[in-house]
């Protein structure tokens, strides 16, 4: 004699949740996690990519990285351990014909407000997201109309890509005009921007660029100082003498990190057109 249909569904979703704790501890195994990092550090390509802050279209192995994180969530866990390291195999192998390597120089520029932080501290969130709003109407069309494109935006700052040093300046110099129009209502502190140019050959994967080009950029920034524009060497050699001058300032180590040139030329560079 069969047993009654709602024995049987209670046995099949017992069955089922029996499974699922048994898959879900398989999954959260330490050992198990452990093994395959060790396993992915012999392995070819980079563990690490893509980057959730990027606004660039999101194609290639960036969007295969968010959606896993998507699917798995931030949690460890083997299933997410294994696929990330097929992920990996996968870019070093387009890497290997030379899609996913930097093979032209890219000039990047990174932005922020000095003092920023401090101010929208005292004013709440409603001032500092209106703020935060006009910034980017001001200082994001300029890299476009350039020739550039925003990489990410930063909260009061942005990352952005351009072919050439000089295209960055003007937008520079274009976002800085238009800065001057917003009004705070703030006697104390206006917006102003200080900013980061290098030029190199990042490692671009997806819409995304990642590696030592991208870390001395932001180095620039952080040493900047109010209005001010910090150029690396390579950059300024790419600049119009007749619409900007530049100073050398100094030479600073950047990183003790592999791969990071131990010293860098930085220069001040003021536009005169």
């Amino acid at each position: 004699m069969n047993p009654p249909a709602d024995d049987r569904a209670g046995r099949t979703k017992a069955a089922t949740r029996r499974a699922g704790q048994a898959v879900r501890r398989v999954d959260r195994s330490r050992p198990l996690i452990n093994a395959v990092r060790r396993l992915r550090d012999h392995l070819p390509g980079d563990p690490y990519f893509g980057d959730p802050l990027s606004t660039a279209d999101r194609k290639h192995l960036a969007l295969l990285q968010r959606q896993l994180t998507d699917i798995t969530g931030s949690e460890e866990g083997l299933v997410k351990e294994v696929s990330a390291g097929a992920l990996q195999v996968w870019q070093a192998f387009l890497s290997a014909r030379g899609r996913d390597l930097g093979q032209v120089d890219v000039t990047l520029l990174f932005t922020d407000l000095v003092g920023f932080s401090t101010w929208s501290l005292g004013v709440g969130d409603e001032r500092t997201l209106w703020l935060l709003r006009q910034v980017g109407s001001a200082i994001e069309p300029p890299v476009t109309s350039a020739g550039g494109r925003v990489v990410k935006r930063l909260g009061d700052g942005m990352m952005a890509a351009f072919r050439e040093p000089q295209a960055a300046m003007d937008a520079v110099v274009d976002a800085r005009r238009r800065l001057e129009a917003i009004d705070v209502g703030d006697d104390k502190w206006r917006p102003r921007m200080r900013a980061g140019l290098h030029t190199g050959r990042p490692r671009q994967l997806g819409g995304d660029f990642l590696g030592v080009d991208v870390n001395i950029a932001a180095r620039l920034v952080e040493r900047a100082g109010p209005d001010e524009i910090l150029a690396s060497g390579p950059a300024v050699a790419g600049l119009s003498g007749e619409r900007a001058r530049w100073r050398r300032k100094k030479t600073f180590a950047l990183l003790r990190v592999k791969g990071v040139p131990g010293e860098l030329d930085v220069y001040a560079v003021t536009p005169t057109a």
